[in-house]
């Protein structure tokens, strides 16, 4: 049944929605479709599921976009209802003829809806009965069961045949558990009928032991001889394992000194070494997130002509007939249209190193907004298709939240607690540098930082932090290696409590995506210990594998999480960003795929160099 249909404008001013159906909607499943889809240029998608506690909707929308009008259809999940694609079509072509851009009431749309609901209700009815007249004559009860008895017994015949008696003492073992369980053969094995009449019995043709299908006494005797078999094996294996579990093996011992036990050089070093440290905080100088960047504005002409070289859109029309469609205008814009200029597109955004399947779904959502629109005059296809994108990936890469870190930090200062951020990622992309550059430019805003070295995994991960410790001159909590990361991270932040510190940095091991003991203990320590940010750490070099690393963290990181509301990736910190020239790809796959925003970027080997994310400079490397 469906629940709800309404239709607003695209500057958020609901027009219409049925009052017929009435039901008031569980949660909030169209303002999640706007945030999600619509505002995150995943308007192309055929539908979105929404789900929440006591909510399992299914949404499906169309535009029109010379009126700006969005048209959206609520269901159950569990429901396919097949006429919602052609109720949503009827609607939109009867609603946009009685259309006044001065008019927000529409009461005399209710009986038009009933007659168009009722037309694609009669519409589906008859095509599922269509479909299942053709299917029919296909499916005959009687001699369906005939053959299937026949396939079953033929089936067990050819099995007991090619696999000989191995085989059938592997039938005897499950038919012993299931005799065991309190079950048999001849009472729970059933065939599935294809008209819809439940399970058929099929009991009569295991009573016909005469068959050869199923012989009890014959399978009870293999049975009992195989029992026999893996009996003595097993016995033989233990008299064959017991002499080897005697001899043990010792540690070679090459002197009289005693043997190591463990091998753990994470003891503290010595005064003289704090003391050849020296401190960098006032030589490296300012930080690169405290300058702004400036962008060179330069005419966007010749990236225009680039696109129309490669879309040539009017290739089969005569110069006077282009040159009339650019004065005039054309009616609108179809698919046939925009297809040249966006496969250009797509072809430019993948060579910025932008996964395929993100630059195929930004152009599917660029065409789905630009389709039915007027093509204003002395404009051509490719520039405007060129401005829809840009201005999509602007709305993609500005954070739709605050990531003012220094403010979190003061309120949280203000609550007598520490702030707590978390760094996760794969390995190698230099989680524990990029942490040493945050905690540096943390340290330049009077901000009081102490380290927590929960690498406990990685051989000279807790040196190579205490090293960046001594250097900035600040705390660090460390307990070694093999240790449970989580109790680790907890111990710093009480630490951190007691001593005042303001925020807690929390290196963790690298990990693939992938790897579900590390995942589960990632997840683990997120959850015992709620940080105020989990910070993904990913490399800017990477192309189609940048969308399933961070697709697989947060899945990873939703399904072993123990709470309701698991913690998800909350920002991004892009590392080795100076050495991909142009190929900024990485930056805007990320952020289409977890919807978190770039916070940091790290562009170089000092303390200093870590920077924001400049969007207007991303954007205009991407189009080039």
């Amino acid at each position: 049944m469906l629940e709800q249909l309404l239709i607003f404008t695209k500057g958020g001013l609901i027009l219409w929605t049925c009052k017929e159906l009435g039901s008031a909607l569980r949660g909030s499943p169209i303002d999640t479709l706007i945030r999600t889809c619509l505002l995150e240029e995943r308007s192309g998608l055929a539908s979105h599921n929404y789900g929440a506690p006591g909510a399992s909707y299914t949404l499906k929308w169309t535009f029109h976009n010379e009126l700006g009008l969005v048209f959206v259809a609520v269901y159950q999940r569990i429901l396919h209802l097949l006429y919602v694609d052609d109720l949503l079509n009827m609607v939109k072509r009867e609603f946009s003829e009685i259309y006044d851009p001065k008019r927000t009431v529409y009461d005399d749309f209710d009986e038009t809806f009933r007659q168009l609901r009722m037309e694609a209700e009669a519409r589906a009815e008859e095509l599922r009965k269509s479909k299942q007249l053709v299917g029919k004559p296909v499916s005959n009860g009687k001699k369906q069961g005939q053959v299937n008895n026949k396939g079953g017994s033929e089936g067990g015949n050819k099995k007991k045949s090619e696999n000989g008696v191995a085989k059938e003492g592997d039938d005897v073992l499950m038919k012993d558990r299931n005799i065991q369980n309190g079950h048999s053969n001849t009472n729970h094995v059933g065939i599935k009928d294809t008209k819809g009449n439940g399970v058929v019995s099929v009991k009569e043709s295991n009573t016909a032991s005469n068959n050869g299908a199923f012989d009890v006494n014959k399978l009870q005797k293999l049975r009992s001889k195989g029992g026999k078999k893996t009996d003595t094996a097993a016995s033989n294996k233990v008299s064959k394992a017991d002499p080897q579990k005697k001899a043990t093996k010792k540690n070679r011992v090459w002197d009289d000194s005693p043997v190591e036990t463990k091998l753990d050089f994470t003891n503290p070093a010595d005064q003289n070494g704090d003391r050849n440290m020296h401190v960098v905080a006032a030589e490296e100088g300012e930080s690169m997130m405290d300058k702004e960047e400036n962008v060179s504005s330069e005419s966007e002409s010749e990236e225009d002509e680039e696109v129309e070289k490669g879309s040539k859109p009017d290739t089969k029309k005569g110069w006077f007939s282009s040159m009339f469609q650019s004065i005039a205008g054309k009616a609108n814009l179809d698919r046939a249209d925009l297809e040249p200029a966006l496969k250009a597109l797509k072809d430019r955004l993948m060579t910025k190193n932008v996964a395929e399947e993100i630059a195929e779904k930004l152009c599917e959502s660029v065409a789905t907004s630009l389709e039915g629109k007027k093509l204003a005059s002395f404009t051509r296809v490719s520039s405007t298709v060129q401005a829809a994108m840009e201005e999509a990936l602007v709305r993609i890469l500005t954070p739709r939240r605050s990531i003012d870190i220094l403010r979190d930090v003061h309120v949280a200062k203000e609550k007598n607690k520490p702030y707590v951020i978390v760094f996760v990622g794969v390995n190698g992309v230099g989680k524990s540098t990029n942490l040493a550059k945050v905690a540096y430019w943390l340290l330049q805003h009077k901000v009081n930082v102490m380290m927590a070295a929960c690498d406990t995994f990685r051989s000279g991960a807790v040196e190579q932090l205490r090293t960046h410790a001594r250097r900035l001159q600040i705390p660090i909590f460390e307990k070694g290696y093999e240790k449970d990361p989580a109790v680790v991270a907890k111990e710093a932040i009480q630490e951190a409590t007691r001593n005042g510190s303001d925020v807690v940095l929390v290196d963790t091991a690298g990990r693939m995506q992938d790897n579900e003991p590390l995942m589960r203990a990632l997840s683990k320590l997120i959850y015992l210990n709620n940080p105020d940010l989990v910070l993904f750490v990913g490399e800017a070099l990477v192309g189609n594998d940048a969308v399933d690393q961070l697709s697989k963290f947060n899945q990873r990181l939703a399904d072993l999480s123990t709470s309701p509301t698991p913690r998800l990736i909350d920002g991004i910190l892009l590392t080795k960003f100076d050495t991909i020239d142009d190929k900024v790809g990485a930056a805007l796959s990320m952020v289409y795929v977890s919807g978190a925003p770039v916070m940091f970027v790290g562009c170089g080997q000092s303390y200093t160099d870590l920077k924001k994310l400049n969007v207007k400079s991303i954007v205009k490397t991407l189009l080039k």
